[in-house]
């Protein structure tokens, strides 16, 4: 077979010609070009974490048109993911991925010079509808363009990324937030300053990225799979001249052919439509119910789009030197006195930024910790752990009297964050291969409309409701604790897995011996 590589009339499947390609130069240029695209994309969409607050004062918002604005990119999210998942499905990866980011760019660049919260909302949320393909269509690009043998390793890699966002933004927040200047523009009758340049800046990623991808190549693998295999041939030439820029080789593959599961998936294809029905059928039925509901009911992204203003709040009772003595809702409700009087009216706190960026460091650790530890507990296992452990400190951080201790109990409460991906993985492993998509699909519109509404839930409760919405948040992840436990235990399947192939192996052996 090795010597047939070598043949220059060779006729191999795809994921083979992949394999000749290799993993190098380009894919290590895309690995990092996908890991900013996803960092551009965090900047668009959760960019109200830093904007609704330092532009309240400018733009006169109230809490609930906050709440209303800090809502608008997610709902941006759940209404434009379906039509950019169509134009890559119909038109590559590349050109939607370019439109994409430079549409999202310039919307957000024109909501910079918003003059009043109206025209702000508006383009926040255009430009994160334009912003919100672009986790689907990259990882997409990525996993095609490189061999099956590094697949996963990128995709952990990239997807660790995302967990560094917030963190990411908060650091290019520091040194913007505090500035003091402001230049008044007699056309719109505003003020340019600090909070209008973060958001410009928050555009960069995009602009940078849309940039490269002009030097990139589309994914090989959808343009041979739409019949064109020329230019799927051109295509991988390229990516493997660049993979071995140092030696002058020419890739030795003058033909495509059809991977076998790539003909299976087209036999099977016009009973797709029979195979969804399934979904509204037992057994699949209770677990598509279930995941429905953890997706829901996981929102603790509501949080994360108030955490700068609740770590400003807790920097600025403690510098002030205020009691000590203090649950979260007391501090939340609390007016803190003026400790700074030449500060810029409605700046979050360095400090909080730091606190932001910290959190955002924590999680990605906490995260590799139980990646780690994962394969010995088990998927569900851990998801019903993260999931009680953050319902009980939600319950308990407003029965410790103690700044410090509310504090860090909700610290290790926003620590559940990383259940979202323990739910993918559970997805991905509890439903086949051709209804992956649709459920997927279903389960982030389900997380999409929980957070839109619990961001507009939470930001009201924290005025007149504030212990019974954490009391009422830790009471229902505890419940998601309960409804997770009837999901399949992924650790007990796959120790009944290994049994049968052992089984099966010594099966084999007997044969022979019987034989004889």
């Amino acid at each position: 077979m090795e010597k047939s590589f070598d043949m220059p009339s060779e006729k191999l499947p795809f994921e083979a010609a992949m394999d000749k390609v290799g993993f190098g130069l380009y894919g290590v240029l895309l690995t990092a070009l996908t890991a900013m695209i996803l960092l551009g994309f965090s900047c668009i969409a959760y960019s109200t974490m830093f904007i609704v607050p330092t532009s309240a004062c400018e733009l006169a918002t109230t809490p609930s048109q906050q709440g209303i604005l800090a809502a608008g990119p997610i709902a941006g999210l759940l209404l434009g993911g379906m039509i950019w998942s169509y134009l890559a499905d119909t038109r590559g990866r590349r050109t939607p991925l370019i439109m994409s980011l430079i549409f999202g760019a310039v919307f957000n660049t024109i909501g910079t010079i918003s003059v009043n919260w109206i025209m702000l909302l508006i383009f926040q949320f255009l430009g994160s509808f334009c912003s919100s393909g672009l986790y689907l269509m990259s990882m997409s690009l990525l996993s095609e363009s490189v061999p099956m043998a590094n697949r996963s390793i990128v995709v952990i890699i990239v997807s660790s990324i995302t967990l560094v966002a917030q963190g990411f933004m908060a650091l290019l927040a520091i040194p913007i937030i505090p500035l003091r200047f402001s230049y008044y523009l007699p056309g719109l009758g505003i003020y340019w300053n600090s909070w209008r340049m973060l958001l410009l800046i928050f555009s960069i990623p995009h602009i940078f990225s849309a940039i490269c991808l002009v030097f990139m190549q589309e994914s090989p693998k959808f343009v041979f799979t739409k019949g064109d295999e020329n230019k799927a041939l051109e295509i991988l030439q390229a990516i493997h001249y660049i993979n071995n820029w140092t030696v002058d080789e020419e890739l030795q593959v003058k033909c495509l052919l059809k991977d076998e599961i790539s003909v299976i998936i087209d036999s099977t294809s016009k009973s797709m439509e029979k195979d969804h029905m399934s979904l509204f059928r037992m057994p699949l039925l209770k677990n598509i119910i279930i995941m429905l509901f953890l997706y829901t009911v996981q929102q603790f992204g509501a949080f994360f789009v108030w955490l700068p203003k609740i770590a400003d709040q807790f920097v600025r009772i403690i510098q002030t030197g205020d009691k000590a003595n203090l649950t979260m809702c007391r501090v939340l409700n609390m007016k803190p006195r003026i400790v700074n009087i030449n500060e810029t009216p409605c700046s979050l706190d360095e400090t909080s930024l730091l606190i932001v960026l910290s959190i955002g460091v924590l999680q990605a650790i906490f995260n590799f910790c139980v990646g780690y530890i994962i394969n010995f507990v088990g998927r569900r296992n851990m998801t019903m752990v993260m999931f009680l452990a953050s319902g009980v400190s939600s319950i308990l951080v407003n029965l410790v009297p103690h700044t410090i201790g509310s504090a860090a109990l909700f610290i290790f409460m926003s620590m559940g964050g990383i259940v979202y991906g323990l739910c993918t993985s559970i997805c991905v492993d509890l439903f086949l291969t051709n209804l992956r998509t649709l459920v997927i699909a279903m389960t982030m519109t389900a997380y999409y409309v929980g957070t839109v509404a619990s961001i507009q839930i939470f930001n009201l409760s924290l005025l007149n409701h504030c212990d019974t919405s954490f009391y009422l948040f830790g009471s229902i992840l505890v419940l998601a604790a309960v409804v997770t436990s009837f999901l399949p235990n992924d650790l007990q399947v796959r120790k009944q897995t290994i049994q049968l192939e052992l089984v099966d192996i010594e099966s084999l052996m007997d044969e022979p011996r019987k034989e004889n």
